[in-house]
């Protein structure tokens, strides 16, 4: 059955990006929809299993590219259901990076410190909690002392955790069954509906067209609920604004699929893809090394022997994220949790030669997968990622029923990345094979190219028309009304976890989103509080809103 609807805004996609816009236009008057193509899950629905078939696949999109994969969200919420909540801001220098175009990437208008009132924007939003090491768990606890013992520092992760409701399951990856989590589930989404936003799961949205009228029309399939290759239905939703926020990995591929009707896209759209320089290592514990030399035991005589016990990233070594050090020397390594099966098939026999990633050696050191720890590395990447012709339908071709597909996205390492790899590579070792304290190796790219699960600069803001796909107040250029919002718009790899940044460009944008609305006809003001009511970062970034609401 085919349906035609009109609305003020219409957001695509429901995660970080798309939420915020989502709350400040309906919460400014504006009639909002939101298609989102994954499911509606809440808490009871989130099982703790990674079993075929159970919410982690209903809830996640794996897409494998030639040298790239790609793990998102797929549901109400995005990346926020499924992500690990850490919550830091980008570094300064992040802001001043050249990457692959020789010059400075981010928009002049751009920097950490006109970026941090937007920050604070979002800290008043979400819930953040500082952890501090009585909440560190045991993985983190080892990652610090063996940092402190290799000279290195360590430091308490922030993340959108409720510490009190927290049971330290470490089924994080899974859905927070516990509602511990702070996910958009419980902030900009809720406070969106109270305002009359309509969301709409199991919408996968295909194309965009234009109107005679300067409107735009968005054609969407809707999605069976158990096997995404189906669809039930189709329609077409007309809006003065689309606000596309389907993930790094997807709003290219709509943009992609949509030139033939709305006209010649961007250059940079699909182009300039960045993993955030992501890549795992897996220590292999020894534990009598880590009782003698770090002095560490917990209950039943155990030195460690815990690595499923506790929350996501909760410890992180900074130390070379100094603004100091040239480009693509600086990284971070924070500790993290990936369970057996998603957390093990990649990871490498340490010392091994040749292909490791199986085999009766693999098979040993998975008897140990209790006393592994496995470290996050987030370096400075070139952004090398293409995406080549969309596929005839949604952002890959689907191989299962749920989760995963095969992309066209095209990623070659440069020189510089894969040195930068090999230096955090280098200093993980340094860091936890000293004094026989555990075995260390990277995990492999041999299976499925490289790894990210935050996916960025596929359609990312800038100053250069030949190298960003939108402006500086994130409107795609050439097709006024059509803004991005989600990581795509990042526009080169933060060194960190992604999402407050995300969080923070998307608040950002919303003024000038509000005067194009504005422009259209649309009856829509700018100005709400923070979804629990906060207004005091409304306060602070007020000075900046006039700038960015000229047109």
């Amino acid at each position: 059955m085919t349906s035609t609807e009109r609305t003020d805004v219409l957001v695509i996609g429901s995660g970080f990006g798309g939420a915020i816009a989502a709350y400040h236009l309906a919460a400014g008057g504006a009639k909002v929809v939101v298609l989102e193509r994954g499911p509606w899950l809440t808490g009871e629905d989130f099982d703790q299993d990674f079993k075929l078939g159970s919410s982690y696949t209903r809830a996640f999109d794996f897409v494998v590219g030639e040298g790239m994969s790609i793990l998102g969200g797929n549901c109400v919420g995005g990346g926020s259901v499924v992500y690990f909540a850490a919550m830091p801001r980008a570094p300064r220098f992040v802001f001043e990076r050249h990457g692959s175009i020789g010059r400075r990437m981010w928009p002049a208008a751009v920097n950490r410190d006109t970026l941090d009132p937007w920050y604070d924007r979002v800290a008043e939003s979400i819930p953040i909690h500082q952890n501090t090491w009585n909440d560190v768990s045991y993985a983190g606890g080892l990652w610090a002392a063996a940092c402190n013992h290799a000279g290195r520092t360590a430091n308490p992760v922030p993340a959108a955790i409720d510490p009190t409701q927290c049971v330290n399951c470490n089924w994080m990856m899974a859905g927070c069954r516990f509602d511990a989590k702070k996910s958009l589930l419980f902030t900009y989404l809720p406070a969106a509906l109270a305002h009359g936003a309509q969301i709409r799961p199991l919408h996968e949205v295909q194309h965009i067209t234009r109107t005679d009228d300067g409107a735009y029309q968005v054609h969407y399939q809707i999605v069976d609920d158990e096997d995404y290759r189906i669809t039930t239905g189709s329609g077409t939703i007309e809006a003065k604004i689309i606000v596309l926020a389907a993930g790094a990995g997807a709003t290219p591929v709509i943009l992609q699929r949509s030139e033939p009707h709305l006209g010649t896209m961007p250059n940079a759209v699909g182009r300039y893809f960045s993993g955030n320089g992501e890549r795992l290592n897996t220590a292999i514990i020894n534990e009598d090394r880590v009782r003698e030399v770090l002095g560490l035991e917990r209950e039943n005589g155990l030195a460690y022997e815990a690595n499923q016990i506790g929350k996501g990233p909760v410890v992180a070594n900074w130390d070379r994220l100094d603004g100091s050090l040239p480009e693509f020397e600086r990284f971070s390594l924070e500790q993290l949790y990936f369970p057996p099966g998603l957390g093990t098939i990649l990871a490498q026999v340490p010392g091994a030669e040749g292909i490791s990633w199986f085999g009766v050696d693999k098979k040993e050191i998975l008897k140990r997968w209790r006393s592994w720890l496995i470290i996050f590395q987030m370096i400075e990447d070139n952004n090398e990622g293409v995406f080549g012709p969309p596929p005839a339908r949604g952002n890959a071709d689907r191989l299962s029923q749920q989760m995963l597909g095969v992309g066209r996205l095209r990623y070659d390492p440069t020189p510089q990345t894969l040195r930068a790899w090999a230096l955090a590579d280098a200093e993980c070792k340094d860091i936890l094979e000293r004094d026989g304290l555990a075995e260390v190796a990277a995990w492999t790219n041999d299976v499925v190219g490289a790894y990210t699960v935050h996916p960025l600069s596929s359609c990312r803001i800038g100053d250069d028309p030949a190298t960003s796909a939108l402006d500086d107040r994130h409107e795609l250029r050439g097709h006024p009304g059509i803004f991005v919002t989600d990581g795509s718009a990042v526009p080169g790899a933060l060194t960190v976890n992604p999402a407050m940044t995300i969080s923070a460009l998307a608040e950002r944008a919303i003024p000038g989103i509000v005067a194009a609305a504005q422009e259209r006809g649309i009856d829509v003001t700018y100005g709400a509080p923070a979804p629990n009511g906060g207004v005091a970062a409304r306060r602070a970034a007020a000075p900046l809103v006039p700038e960015l609401m000229r047109r």
